[in-house]
């Protein structure tokens, strides 16, 4: 098959021949017809993933049709269209089976401690319990996202914060997942702050139905006067230091903040203003992922229209050019919105 693949952190990626994957008795093979581009392919690209084994083909986010099963595997069949969580949960352990595989402690994670979608096949482990079927209505470059952003958005929204109408939610950080964000939030009823420091993101954003701000030092106190005491909700979608505290402190009183962009590198351990948790009794909420159960919700959403996959996809490249997407990601988006490759 052909693949997109690393040999070593930071060098550019090629397009490659490689062997086929091999079909787990428990799994299943998955033939791709799209992938996103994500922000945590890049990361493990630079290295600071330590799952990552090289050579190695990133890719964590896709939709395709069923080409193999495994012996062991029920529910599903050859021919099925499906996307999967990109967390891979094992199905039997004490998180899987309260309903929460979303952090399995065996989990394991195409793109990063497996071989990725970035490829014209990608393997999805325990596949009776992580492959999700896609209906004949939702095309398969939409669905892409259905993995990652968008799926990992609405667990955020809906799960984490538990958004109710009539509140505030502001989203900091307006790429594919903070628009993701912004969509959820405002299908759930809330009024909705985007906040970004680029203009081409906060007009995707203000096209969705948000009202922009323009990201600057002082954006906490401008999101507590525009909010009459600050935001019910903040949800940090890019992932930086600077942005979670900027985000915690734009918060009311008993505000809720979730922490959804990955904190990685030289971010992984930020200093917050904890004394403001404790004085105005905040909540920080990490969020990773989305549960298999929550996808039900979630297509009925997209199903009756609330949701539009459309509007959260800014780009469609053919596979071939996966690698200069790659190297892109080193400079601040041209676009808003995801990125979504074909491979068929």
């Amino acid at each position: 098959m052909r693949a997109v693949r690393f040999a070593s952190f930071g060098t550019p990626p090629e397009m490659v021949e490689m062997p086929a994957p091999a079909c787990p008795p428990r799994g299943a093979v998955v033939t791709v017809h799209a992938t996103g581009v994500c922000r945590s392919d890049w990361h493990a690209w630079q290295g600071h993933d330590d799952s990552v084994t090289l050579p190695h083909v990133p890719g964590h986010e896709f939709a395709g049709v069923v080409a193999e099963v495994g012996e062991e595997v029920t529910g599903f069949s050859v021919g099925d269209r499906v996307t999967a969580p990109f967390i891979l949960a094992c199905g039997r352990c004490a998180q899987c089976l309260a309903g929460a595989p979303q952090v399995c402690p065996d989990q394991q994670q195409p793109g990063f401690d497996q071989q990725g979608a970035w490829a014209e096949q990608v393997v999805v482990t325990e596949a009776a319990h992580n492959l999700v079927a896609l209906p004949d209505g939702i095309d398969m470059t939409l669905a892409a996202g259905l993995g990652c952003r968008v799926g990992t958005a609405h667990h955020a929204v809906r799960a984490q914060a538990a958004v109710l109408p009539g509140e505030t939610v502001a989203v900091f950080g307006c790429g594919g997942l903070g628009l993701a964000c912004v969509m959820i939030a405002l299908a759930a009823g809330a009024e909705v702050l985007a906040i970004d420091v680029s203009p081409t993101a906060l007009a995707a954003a203000e096209a969705l139905g948000a009202r922009a701000l323009l990201s600057a030092p002082d954006i906490a106190e401008r999101v507590a006067e525009t909010t009459g005491g600050g935001a019910h909700v903040t949800v940090d979608a890019l992932g930086a230091a600077a942005t979670a505290r900027a985000a915690i402190s734009s918060l009311r009183p008993r505000g809720r903040h979730v922490q959804v962009g990955l904190l990685l590198g030289e971010d992984a351990d930020p200093a917050l203003p904890m004394g403001r948790v404790i004085a105005q009794e905040l909540q920080i909420l990490g969020s990773h992922g989305l549960a298999v159960a929550e996808y039900a919700e979630l297509l009925a959403d997209i199903a009756a229209g609330r949701l539009d996959l459309a509007r959260t996809v800014g780009r469609i490249i053919d596979a071939d050019d996966l690698p200069a997407a790659m190297l892109a990601m080193d400079h601040p988006p041209t676009a808003a919105g995801m990125t979504v490759a074909r491979w068929v």
